[in-house]
């Protein structure tokens, strides 16, 4: 009796042991990948993080701020594919409610040795109630913790965003990413005054630091908004506009058309993320007159009121160079070069500074190194070929042509200009640049400032930037309109395509400057700044001097 006893709890216990070794078999083999893959996916995207990320925000001209990356709670959707019955029925809800492609789905669902395939994240509150209602099998959906761009594409290509290993990606994200993540050390010294520009709302060491920025949020959607009504009116293929204070070297705001939502930004590989205003490459033209000009005043080797003759064109070598649409203007000034954009008369003003020195004001001016804009994957050029001494490539540079910029640069030019001759170093988060040993160069003296800052005004009292005047207040500004290279274009060819560079450079109040613009447009289909820069200018100065409230300079 007592031996059917022992080997019936015998029986039980292998009973039992071959339950737990079923159940072992059945989690680490045959559902081993669901269940590795579900566990990463649980460290990725469900787990509470440690240390969380710092938030970033636009503000107003009343100290205003307005989140423009912050840290939320989201939900998700996956699959499991052998769970899935009725996988046609299953790609076709899912397709319909996440606006998705059903072939994307599909493909997903059809992955029978996969046990786990994220379909979407970062859903909105509609899908998740529609989802809610979808009763199929295998489909399931979870709460996890993530970054939101709540402004969606305003100031997208400044802000960036983070990305799939938790790294910043672009704009401030990248470029400030181990402040935000709470890695960065704080260095003895001029370092030290940046703990003043973040909001220290965390108290945990490893606490991210929350960043302002300088853009203020107004003028950033107002910039935003005229680039997409000139891709509408215009059909542009992509724009920027640059606002800076030209005496702190505060950028204002800073605007891309095209932008992209940060939010999705694995679901738009198509567009670039590049911040073009600090990354992309381009001639600026007749925008480039007034750098030529200061060389020459500033060695005092022309004056405003210098003059020469004009024929309507000029020989060099085998090169031919003609003014715009061929015209002669006869005897001129300095400042009727400007005010008439006139080609030969940069050149003129070019010879009369020397090539050697010519070159060394454009390297003073800042266009042959970075301007170290505290955001990431900022370019520059050397400028090879006009570094290689050639007289006909001197002659193109000084109106503009031959001569790779970004528009950041230009901005920065433009700045030293009107501020006395002081080039700055421009910066997009709040306080970065105070309190530290940053020395700022005079590239021209105040007296050129003056002067060229004038003959500037004229321009648009008196010359082909006549639509950039606001009643009541003095402009200055210079149009450029630039041939874009096949070479830009990315064609192995030499010369020029039929499109087009347009931008118009302004600032105001004129002899008190409060704001200096860029407007620079890609192929619009118009001839000339004249018709498509000018008027987006206008009406953003006009709507920062309503902003700011800045009183007029004359009844």
């Amino acid at each position: 009796m007592k031996f059917w006893r022992v080997n019936l709890i015998f029986l039980l216990v292998i009973l039992l042991g071959a339950t737990v070794i079923g159940r072992l078999i059945y989690i680490q083999v045959l559902k081993g990948d669901f269940y590795k893959a579900f566990a990463q996916g649980q460290q990725k995207f469900f787990a509470e993080v440690e240390g969380e990320r710092g938030e970033i925000f636009l503000k107003d001209k009343n100290g205003g701020l307005y989140p423009l990356a912050i840290n939320k709670d989201w939900q998700m959707v996956y699959i499991c594919p052998p769970e899935i019955e009725n996988k046609e029925e299953a790609a076709q809800k899912l397709a319909q409610i996440l606006g998705l492609e059903e072939n994307e789905i599909k493909q997903k669902i059809d992955r029978e040795e996969s046990l786990f395939e994220i379909i979407k994240t970062k859903l909105s509150e509609e899908e998740m109630v529609q989802l809610k209602d979808l009763e199929i099998a295998g489909v399931y959906s979870k709460k996890f913790f993530g970054r939101y761009y709540p402004q969606n594409e305003l100031a997208s290509k400044v802000v960036g965003f983070l990305g799939g290993e938790d790294l910043g990606q672009y704009g401030i994200e990248g470029y400030y990413d181990s402040f935000l993540r709470g890695e960065a050390e704080f260095q003895e010294g001029g370092r030290n005054a940046w703990v003043d520009l973040f909001l220290y709302n965390r108290e945990e060491p490893d606490q991210g630091l929350d960043i302002v920025l300088t853009i203020d949020y107004h003028i950033q959607s107002m910039a935003e908004e005229l680039l997409k009504e000139t891709a509408e009116t215009l059909n542009i293929e992509s724009g920027q506009i640059i606002v800076m204070d030209p005496l702190s070297g505060e950028i204002i705001a800073l605007a891309n058309f095209p932008g992209f939502n940060p939010n999705y930004y694995f679901s738009e590989e198509e567009k670039s993320f590049q911040n073009e205003a600090v990354y992309h490459l381009f001639e600026p033209g007749s925008v480039f007159k007034p750098i030529t000009m200061a060389a020459a005043l500033d060695l005092d080797r022309v004056s405003p009121y210098t003059t020469y003759i004009d024929e309507g064109s000029l020989e060099i070598y085998d090169d031919t160079i003609y003014n715009y649409d061929r015209r002669v203007w006869g005897e001129r000034t300095m400042t009727e070069v400007l005010e008439r954009s006139i080609n030969t008369g940069a050149v003129f003003a070019e010879n009369q500074v020397g090539h050697k020195d010519f070159l060394n004001y454009v390297e003073k001016f800042g266009f042959f190194s970075p301007t170290d804009i505290d955001l990431q994957e900022e370019a520059f050029s050397q400028n090879r070929e006009l570094k290689k001494g050639y007289e006909i490539n001197y002659a193109t540079a000084s109106f503009g042509q031959g001569i790779e910029i970004t528009p950041i640069q230009i901005v920065r030019a433009y700045a030293a200009i009107v501020n006395g001759g002081k080039l700055l170093t421009p910066y997009v988060v709040e306080g970065s640049r105070e309190n530290q040993e940053k020395e700022e160069k005079n590239v021209i003296s105040m007296e050129t400032s003056a002067k060229l800052t004038s003959m500037l005004v004229s321009v648009v009292e008196n010359g082909y930037a006549k639509g950039a005047q606001v009643p009541g207040y003095y402009i200055g500004g210079k149009t450029g309109t630039a041939q874009v290279s096949w070479a830009s274009l990315g064609i192995d060819q030499k010369g020029y395509s039929d499109k087009t560079w347009q931008s118009f450079v302004g600032f105001g109040p004129a002899f008190n400057p409060k704001f200096l613009i860029l407007v620079k447009l890609d192929n619009p289909q118009t001839k000339t700044a004249e018709y498509s820069a000018i008027p987006v200018f206008k009406k953003l100065a006009k709507y920062i001097i309503d902003y700011y409230e800045i009183p007029p300079d004359y009844e």
